[in-house]
């Protein structure tokens, strides 16, 4: 909005004050919604909920349990009761966004006609003492020319200095030249206005029409269906929210730094989840990645975290017969494999620490003190029965020395994985709108101010026959001094060789 008041005051200078006398009511708040001011304060308003948005965890990112776990009773209910966990979606910031679009709008159409005016038909002519109140001027006698040639030769000088578009005019036996650069910039303020609209827009779009949210997915395991925690007050729930196909997880797989370590994020190198997308058009395949997310049909897959429950991705087991022959196989998760006489062995589960009751959802396995995985046997011509594979630290315990359908089995090495991948899901039909409004926002902005438009004029009298002074002014809307060393250079140009005056 510092544009606009700039353009304001570069273009309205000599408005006339407007009587506000008996004016009605709608027209007042017209007025209100194309101020500057107004504009500005909008603008401020928007800038510190943002602000407030980036300091209060949002209820769509991740983590935001935790931190809504440690808030105080009334800060849960304080924030909670004026939508600060998710205050991109609440009513009070579209509106602002809204009133603040309408401000930029209205502001435009009201100053762009005398913009355009200044622009489409410039000031040829200068009275002599508007030019020397100027705070660039200059003036000098020249003898032996033309008025004609006087003002070819400024304008071909002015051309050489980069005021590249120059005009000559008369005007009661006055000669005048005008030049200028840079006028586009007049019309910078309106660009500006094209990419903060943009942004908004791509917002607004994203804030009515995005879907966010998370699924937590095992391999084996399909869903149609994300979650999101959402503050209610002073609670906190979840809410349930449907996708338009369904995802089928095919494999988890972890890349640890050191393979036999934790499966902690510290020892972590990347996550991928290998999926399945089900839907009219057929089946898709896709892995999702750390720093690789996947997109389809406006959606947008990303790894967010996952359970740090010791599982495996795959085990290779030792079976060893009752005549003491050894054969080592890997069996993958949820997989099957054959022992030479035909054997199946299928590989059921698996527990970073073991026990024969019933695992406890919230014990922390990721080091994996005393692994174990749990096998489904059958023999050739016989029924499916449970075995049990350990590492050598229980490898003598009775259910695991115990042989079934003639095998006893040993657990060599596995594969470390989490028990789930939490994918963030997230559909935002507003980002490149707003890629877009960010490309274009500085670019506008480094227009504007980095460039400037720069006039100057030209007043020739004549004195006698071939004699004249000339009167050199100009100003510029930006870069006073980048414009008055120019304007000094240009000035200098005219010596007694070039135009056989006098400089006074």
């Amino acid at each position: 909005m510092s544009v606009i008041e700039k353009t304001a005051n570069e273009i309205i200078v000599n408005s006339p004050v407007r009587e506000t006398r008996g004016e009605t009511l709608f027209s007042r708040f017209l007025k209100l919604l194309c101020s500057v001011r107004f504009g500005i304060i909008l603008l401020i308003a928007v800038g510190l909920l943002c602000f407030l948005g980036m300091i209060i965890m949002q209820q769509n990112i991740e983590g935001f349990e935790r931190y809504y776990a440690e808030l105080t009773p009334a800060q849960k209910l304080v924030y909670g009761s004026v939508g600060l966990f998710d205050i991109y979606h609440s009513w009070y910031f579209n509106a602002l966004l809204l009133v603040l679009s309408f401000n930029i709008v209205l502001a435009s159409i009201d100053r762009f006609p005398k913009t355009w005016t200044f622009v489409s038909k410039p000031k040829l002519d200068a009275s002599l003492k508007w030019l020397r109140h100027q705070e660039q001027n200059a003036s000098f006698e020249t003898t032996g020319e033309s008025a004609e040639a006087v003002a070819a030769r400024i304008a071909e000088k002015a051309k050489a200095a980069g005021w590249r578009k120059s005009v000559v005019t008369e005007k009661d036996g006055t000669t005048f030249v005008f030049v200028q650069s840079g006028v586009w910039n007049r019309l910078g303020a309106y660009a500006v206005h094209v990419a903060l609209l943009t942004i908004f827009i791509g917002g607004f779009m994203t804030g009515q029409l995005g879907n966010t949210g998370q699924m937590a997915l095992q391999p084996g395991q399909n869903s149609n269906q994300i979650y999101e925690m959402v503050s209610d007050l002073d609670q906190l729930n979840q809410v349930t929210k449907q996708l338009p196909f369904e995802i089928y997880c095919t494999d988890i797989q972890q890349k640890l730094i050191k393979r036999d370590e934790s499966i902690t994020a510290t020892n972590t190198i990347d996550w991928l989840t290998k999926i399945q997308i089900k839907d009219e058009t057929g089946v898709t395949e896709a892995t999702v990645q750390m720093n690789r997310p996947f997109d389809y049909r406006g959606y947008r897959f990303f790894q967010s975290s996952f359970v740090a429950v010791g599982r495996a991705r795959n085990i290779t087991v030792r079976a060893k017969s009752v005549d003491g022959q050894t054969q080592d196989v890997s069996v993958p998760r949820n997989g099957t494999t054959s022992l030479p006489d035909g054997t199946q062995v299928r590989f059921v589960d698996f527990r970073g620490n073991f026990s024969l009751g019933r695992e406890d959802p919230n014990e922390d396995t990721s080091d994996y003190p005393n692994p174990g995985a749990i096998l489904q046997v059958t023999p050739p011509a016989g029924l499916s029965q449970t075995a049990y594979a350990f590492g050598e630290k229980l490898a003598n315990m009775p259910v695991a020395s115990k042989p079934i359908a003639g095998y006893t089995y040993q657990l060599v090495e596995f594969e470390r994985v989490g028990d789930q991948h939490i994918l963030s899901v997230q559909r935002d039909p507003g980002a490149d709108v707003v890629y877009v409004g960010f490309v274009l926002l500085p670019l506008t902005l480094g227009a504007v101010f980095f460039f400037s438009h720069q006039r100057v004029w030209a007043l020739i009298e004549k004195r006698a026959d071939n004699q004249f002074k000339v009167t050199i002014g100009g100003n510029t809307n930006r870069n006073q001094a980048a414009f008055g060393e120019k304007f000094e250079r240009f000035i200098r140009g005219f010596s007694e060789q070039s135009l056989g005056g006098r400089e006074i």
